[in-house]
């Protein structure tokens, strides 16, 4: 195969466009294969070892014999589905959203963020996101041309915490959109009313447009989780994401979806519809009921999850970890400085044949590499047995 010129350049062009030339093959899809050849406990890549309630893999197996969804369902997202996610959004947020005109399903949460970057940003355009953040979020910006402008949350007392000083001055006059996730993957951060607050202020006092992505919102465990569309202001300029994935245990389903103003909407579904147009059709019958499970079942995936966490926790703690607790998600960010380590590239690769456990290094997560250098992340979605034999083997690190 032969790359062609361009003007004025010394040597064939590549392949890959330029504005992706910096995103390469995944971590996640480089430690996940080290978990596989080590045999190591794959504690990286943050889906659940058991799937979601059985009632609703029956509603998916329904719909598929059903003929539910088995041909190309509306662009919008089946009206089953549409009704459900804005029926729960005034169930759990109090947030009124038409089904027909501003709620749009989407290929997962990644489609959504993707879709809502590449209709928002023009090239020039500043994009100001929370570092660390979630990989998909460079790349996003970077196909629609955008500039990322990282604002790092920074560790304090065992917790990491946004700046609102700094998130101010990061604020141009070519800043077109502010990215927030809370719960914050991958620190477990979630953000107070107060923050939210002055983000909200922020936002209408420059004029900016705001994509949340909240595909946590059921997994907040110490304070509440809050949207930012509910503040004055934000509902007309608020993109808010979320998705079946996290809060049902069903990740391979890609089922997200937007809820938004109509202009905004629209202006997502320009963009969405060339990129996968239509996908998950019998799931997204399946996602509806989900949508609908009663309060005890939201309550008891953040109950036990909360649980795994402290026992993950305490196990990082007892290895030897400084462990930063998180509020929510379920990923809990640790320093390796106390075990005598500062380079997380090095120690989650070398960690797998020290003692059979994967995790990622966060730095990954960063523009500001050093910032991210000496933290790794570890997943708690996973049973407790295989979260017990993970502490087991990490004790070995202990100094």
């Amino acid at each position: 195969m032969t790359t062609h010129r361009t003007a004025g350049e010394e040597g064939p062009r590549p392949l890959l466009n330029r504005r992706l030339a910096e995103f390469g093959t995944t971590i996640f899809a480089e430690m996940s294969a080290l978990a596989l050849r080590t045999g190591s406990i794959n504690l990286g890549q943050g889906f659940p070892d058991t799937d979601g309630p059985e009632e609703i893999t029956e509603a998916a197996v329904r719909a598929l014999r059903d003929g539910r969804g088995n041909q190309y369902p509306p662009g919008p997202g089946v009206p089953e589905l549409r009704i459900a996610i804005a029926e729960h959004q005034r169930r759990f947020h109090g947030l009124a959203y038409d089904p027909d005109t501003e709620v749009l399903v989407t290929a997962g949460a990644t489609e959504a963020i993707a879709a809502a970057l590449l209709a928002l940003v023009e090239p020039g355009d500043e994009v100001i996101a929370l570092e660390p953040y979630y990989d998909s979020y460079a790349a996003s910006i970077a196909m629609a041309g955008g500039v990322r402008v990282p604002v790092t949350l920074r560790p304090h007392e065992l917790a990491f915490r946004l700046d609102l000083d700094e998130l101010r001055a990061a604020v141009t006059d070519r800043t077109r959109l502010l990215l927030i996730n809370t719960p914050h993957n991958p620190t477990g951060t979630v953000l107070t009313r107060a923050e939210l607050a002055a983000i909200a202020e922020l936002a209408v006092e420059r004029d900016l447009l705001v994509v949340t992505d909240e595909v946590y919102e059921h997994l907040a465990f110490d304070g509440e989780h809050v949207p930012l569309a509910s503040f004055p202001g934000m509902r007309g300029r608020t993109v808010t994401i979320s998705s079946a994935g996290k809060t049902f245990s069903f990740t391979g389903w890609k089922v997200g979806w937007v809820t938004a103003s109509p202009e905004l909407i629209s202006t997502v579904r320009s963009a969405k519809q060339f990129l996968t147009y239509v996908s998950a059709g019998p799931f997204q019958y399946a996602v509806a009921e989900a949508l609908r499970l009663p309060d005890a079942y939201f309550d008891g995936l953040r109950d036990d999850l909360r649980a795994k966490r402290d026992l993950l926790s305490d196990g990082l703690s007892a290895a030897g970890f400084a462990v930063h607790r998180p509020a929510g998600t379920y990923f809990v960010t640790t320093d390796i400085r106390p075990l005598g380590e500062e380079d997380g590239f090095a120690f989650c690769r070398a960690l797998p044949e020290r003692c059979g456990v994967v995790a990622i290094p966060n730095a990954v997560f960063y523009d500001h590499r050093d910032e991210g250098a000496p933290f790794v992340r570890f997943a708690f979605c996973k049973r407790v047995d295989v979260l017990d034999e993970a502490v087991a083997r990490l004790k070995s690190l202990a100094p």
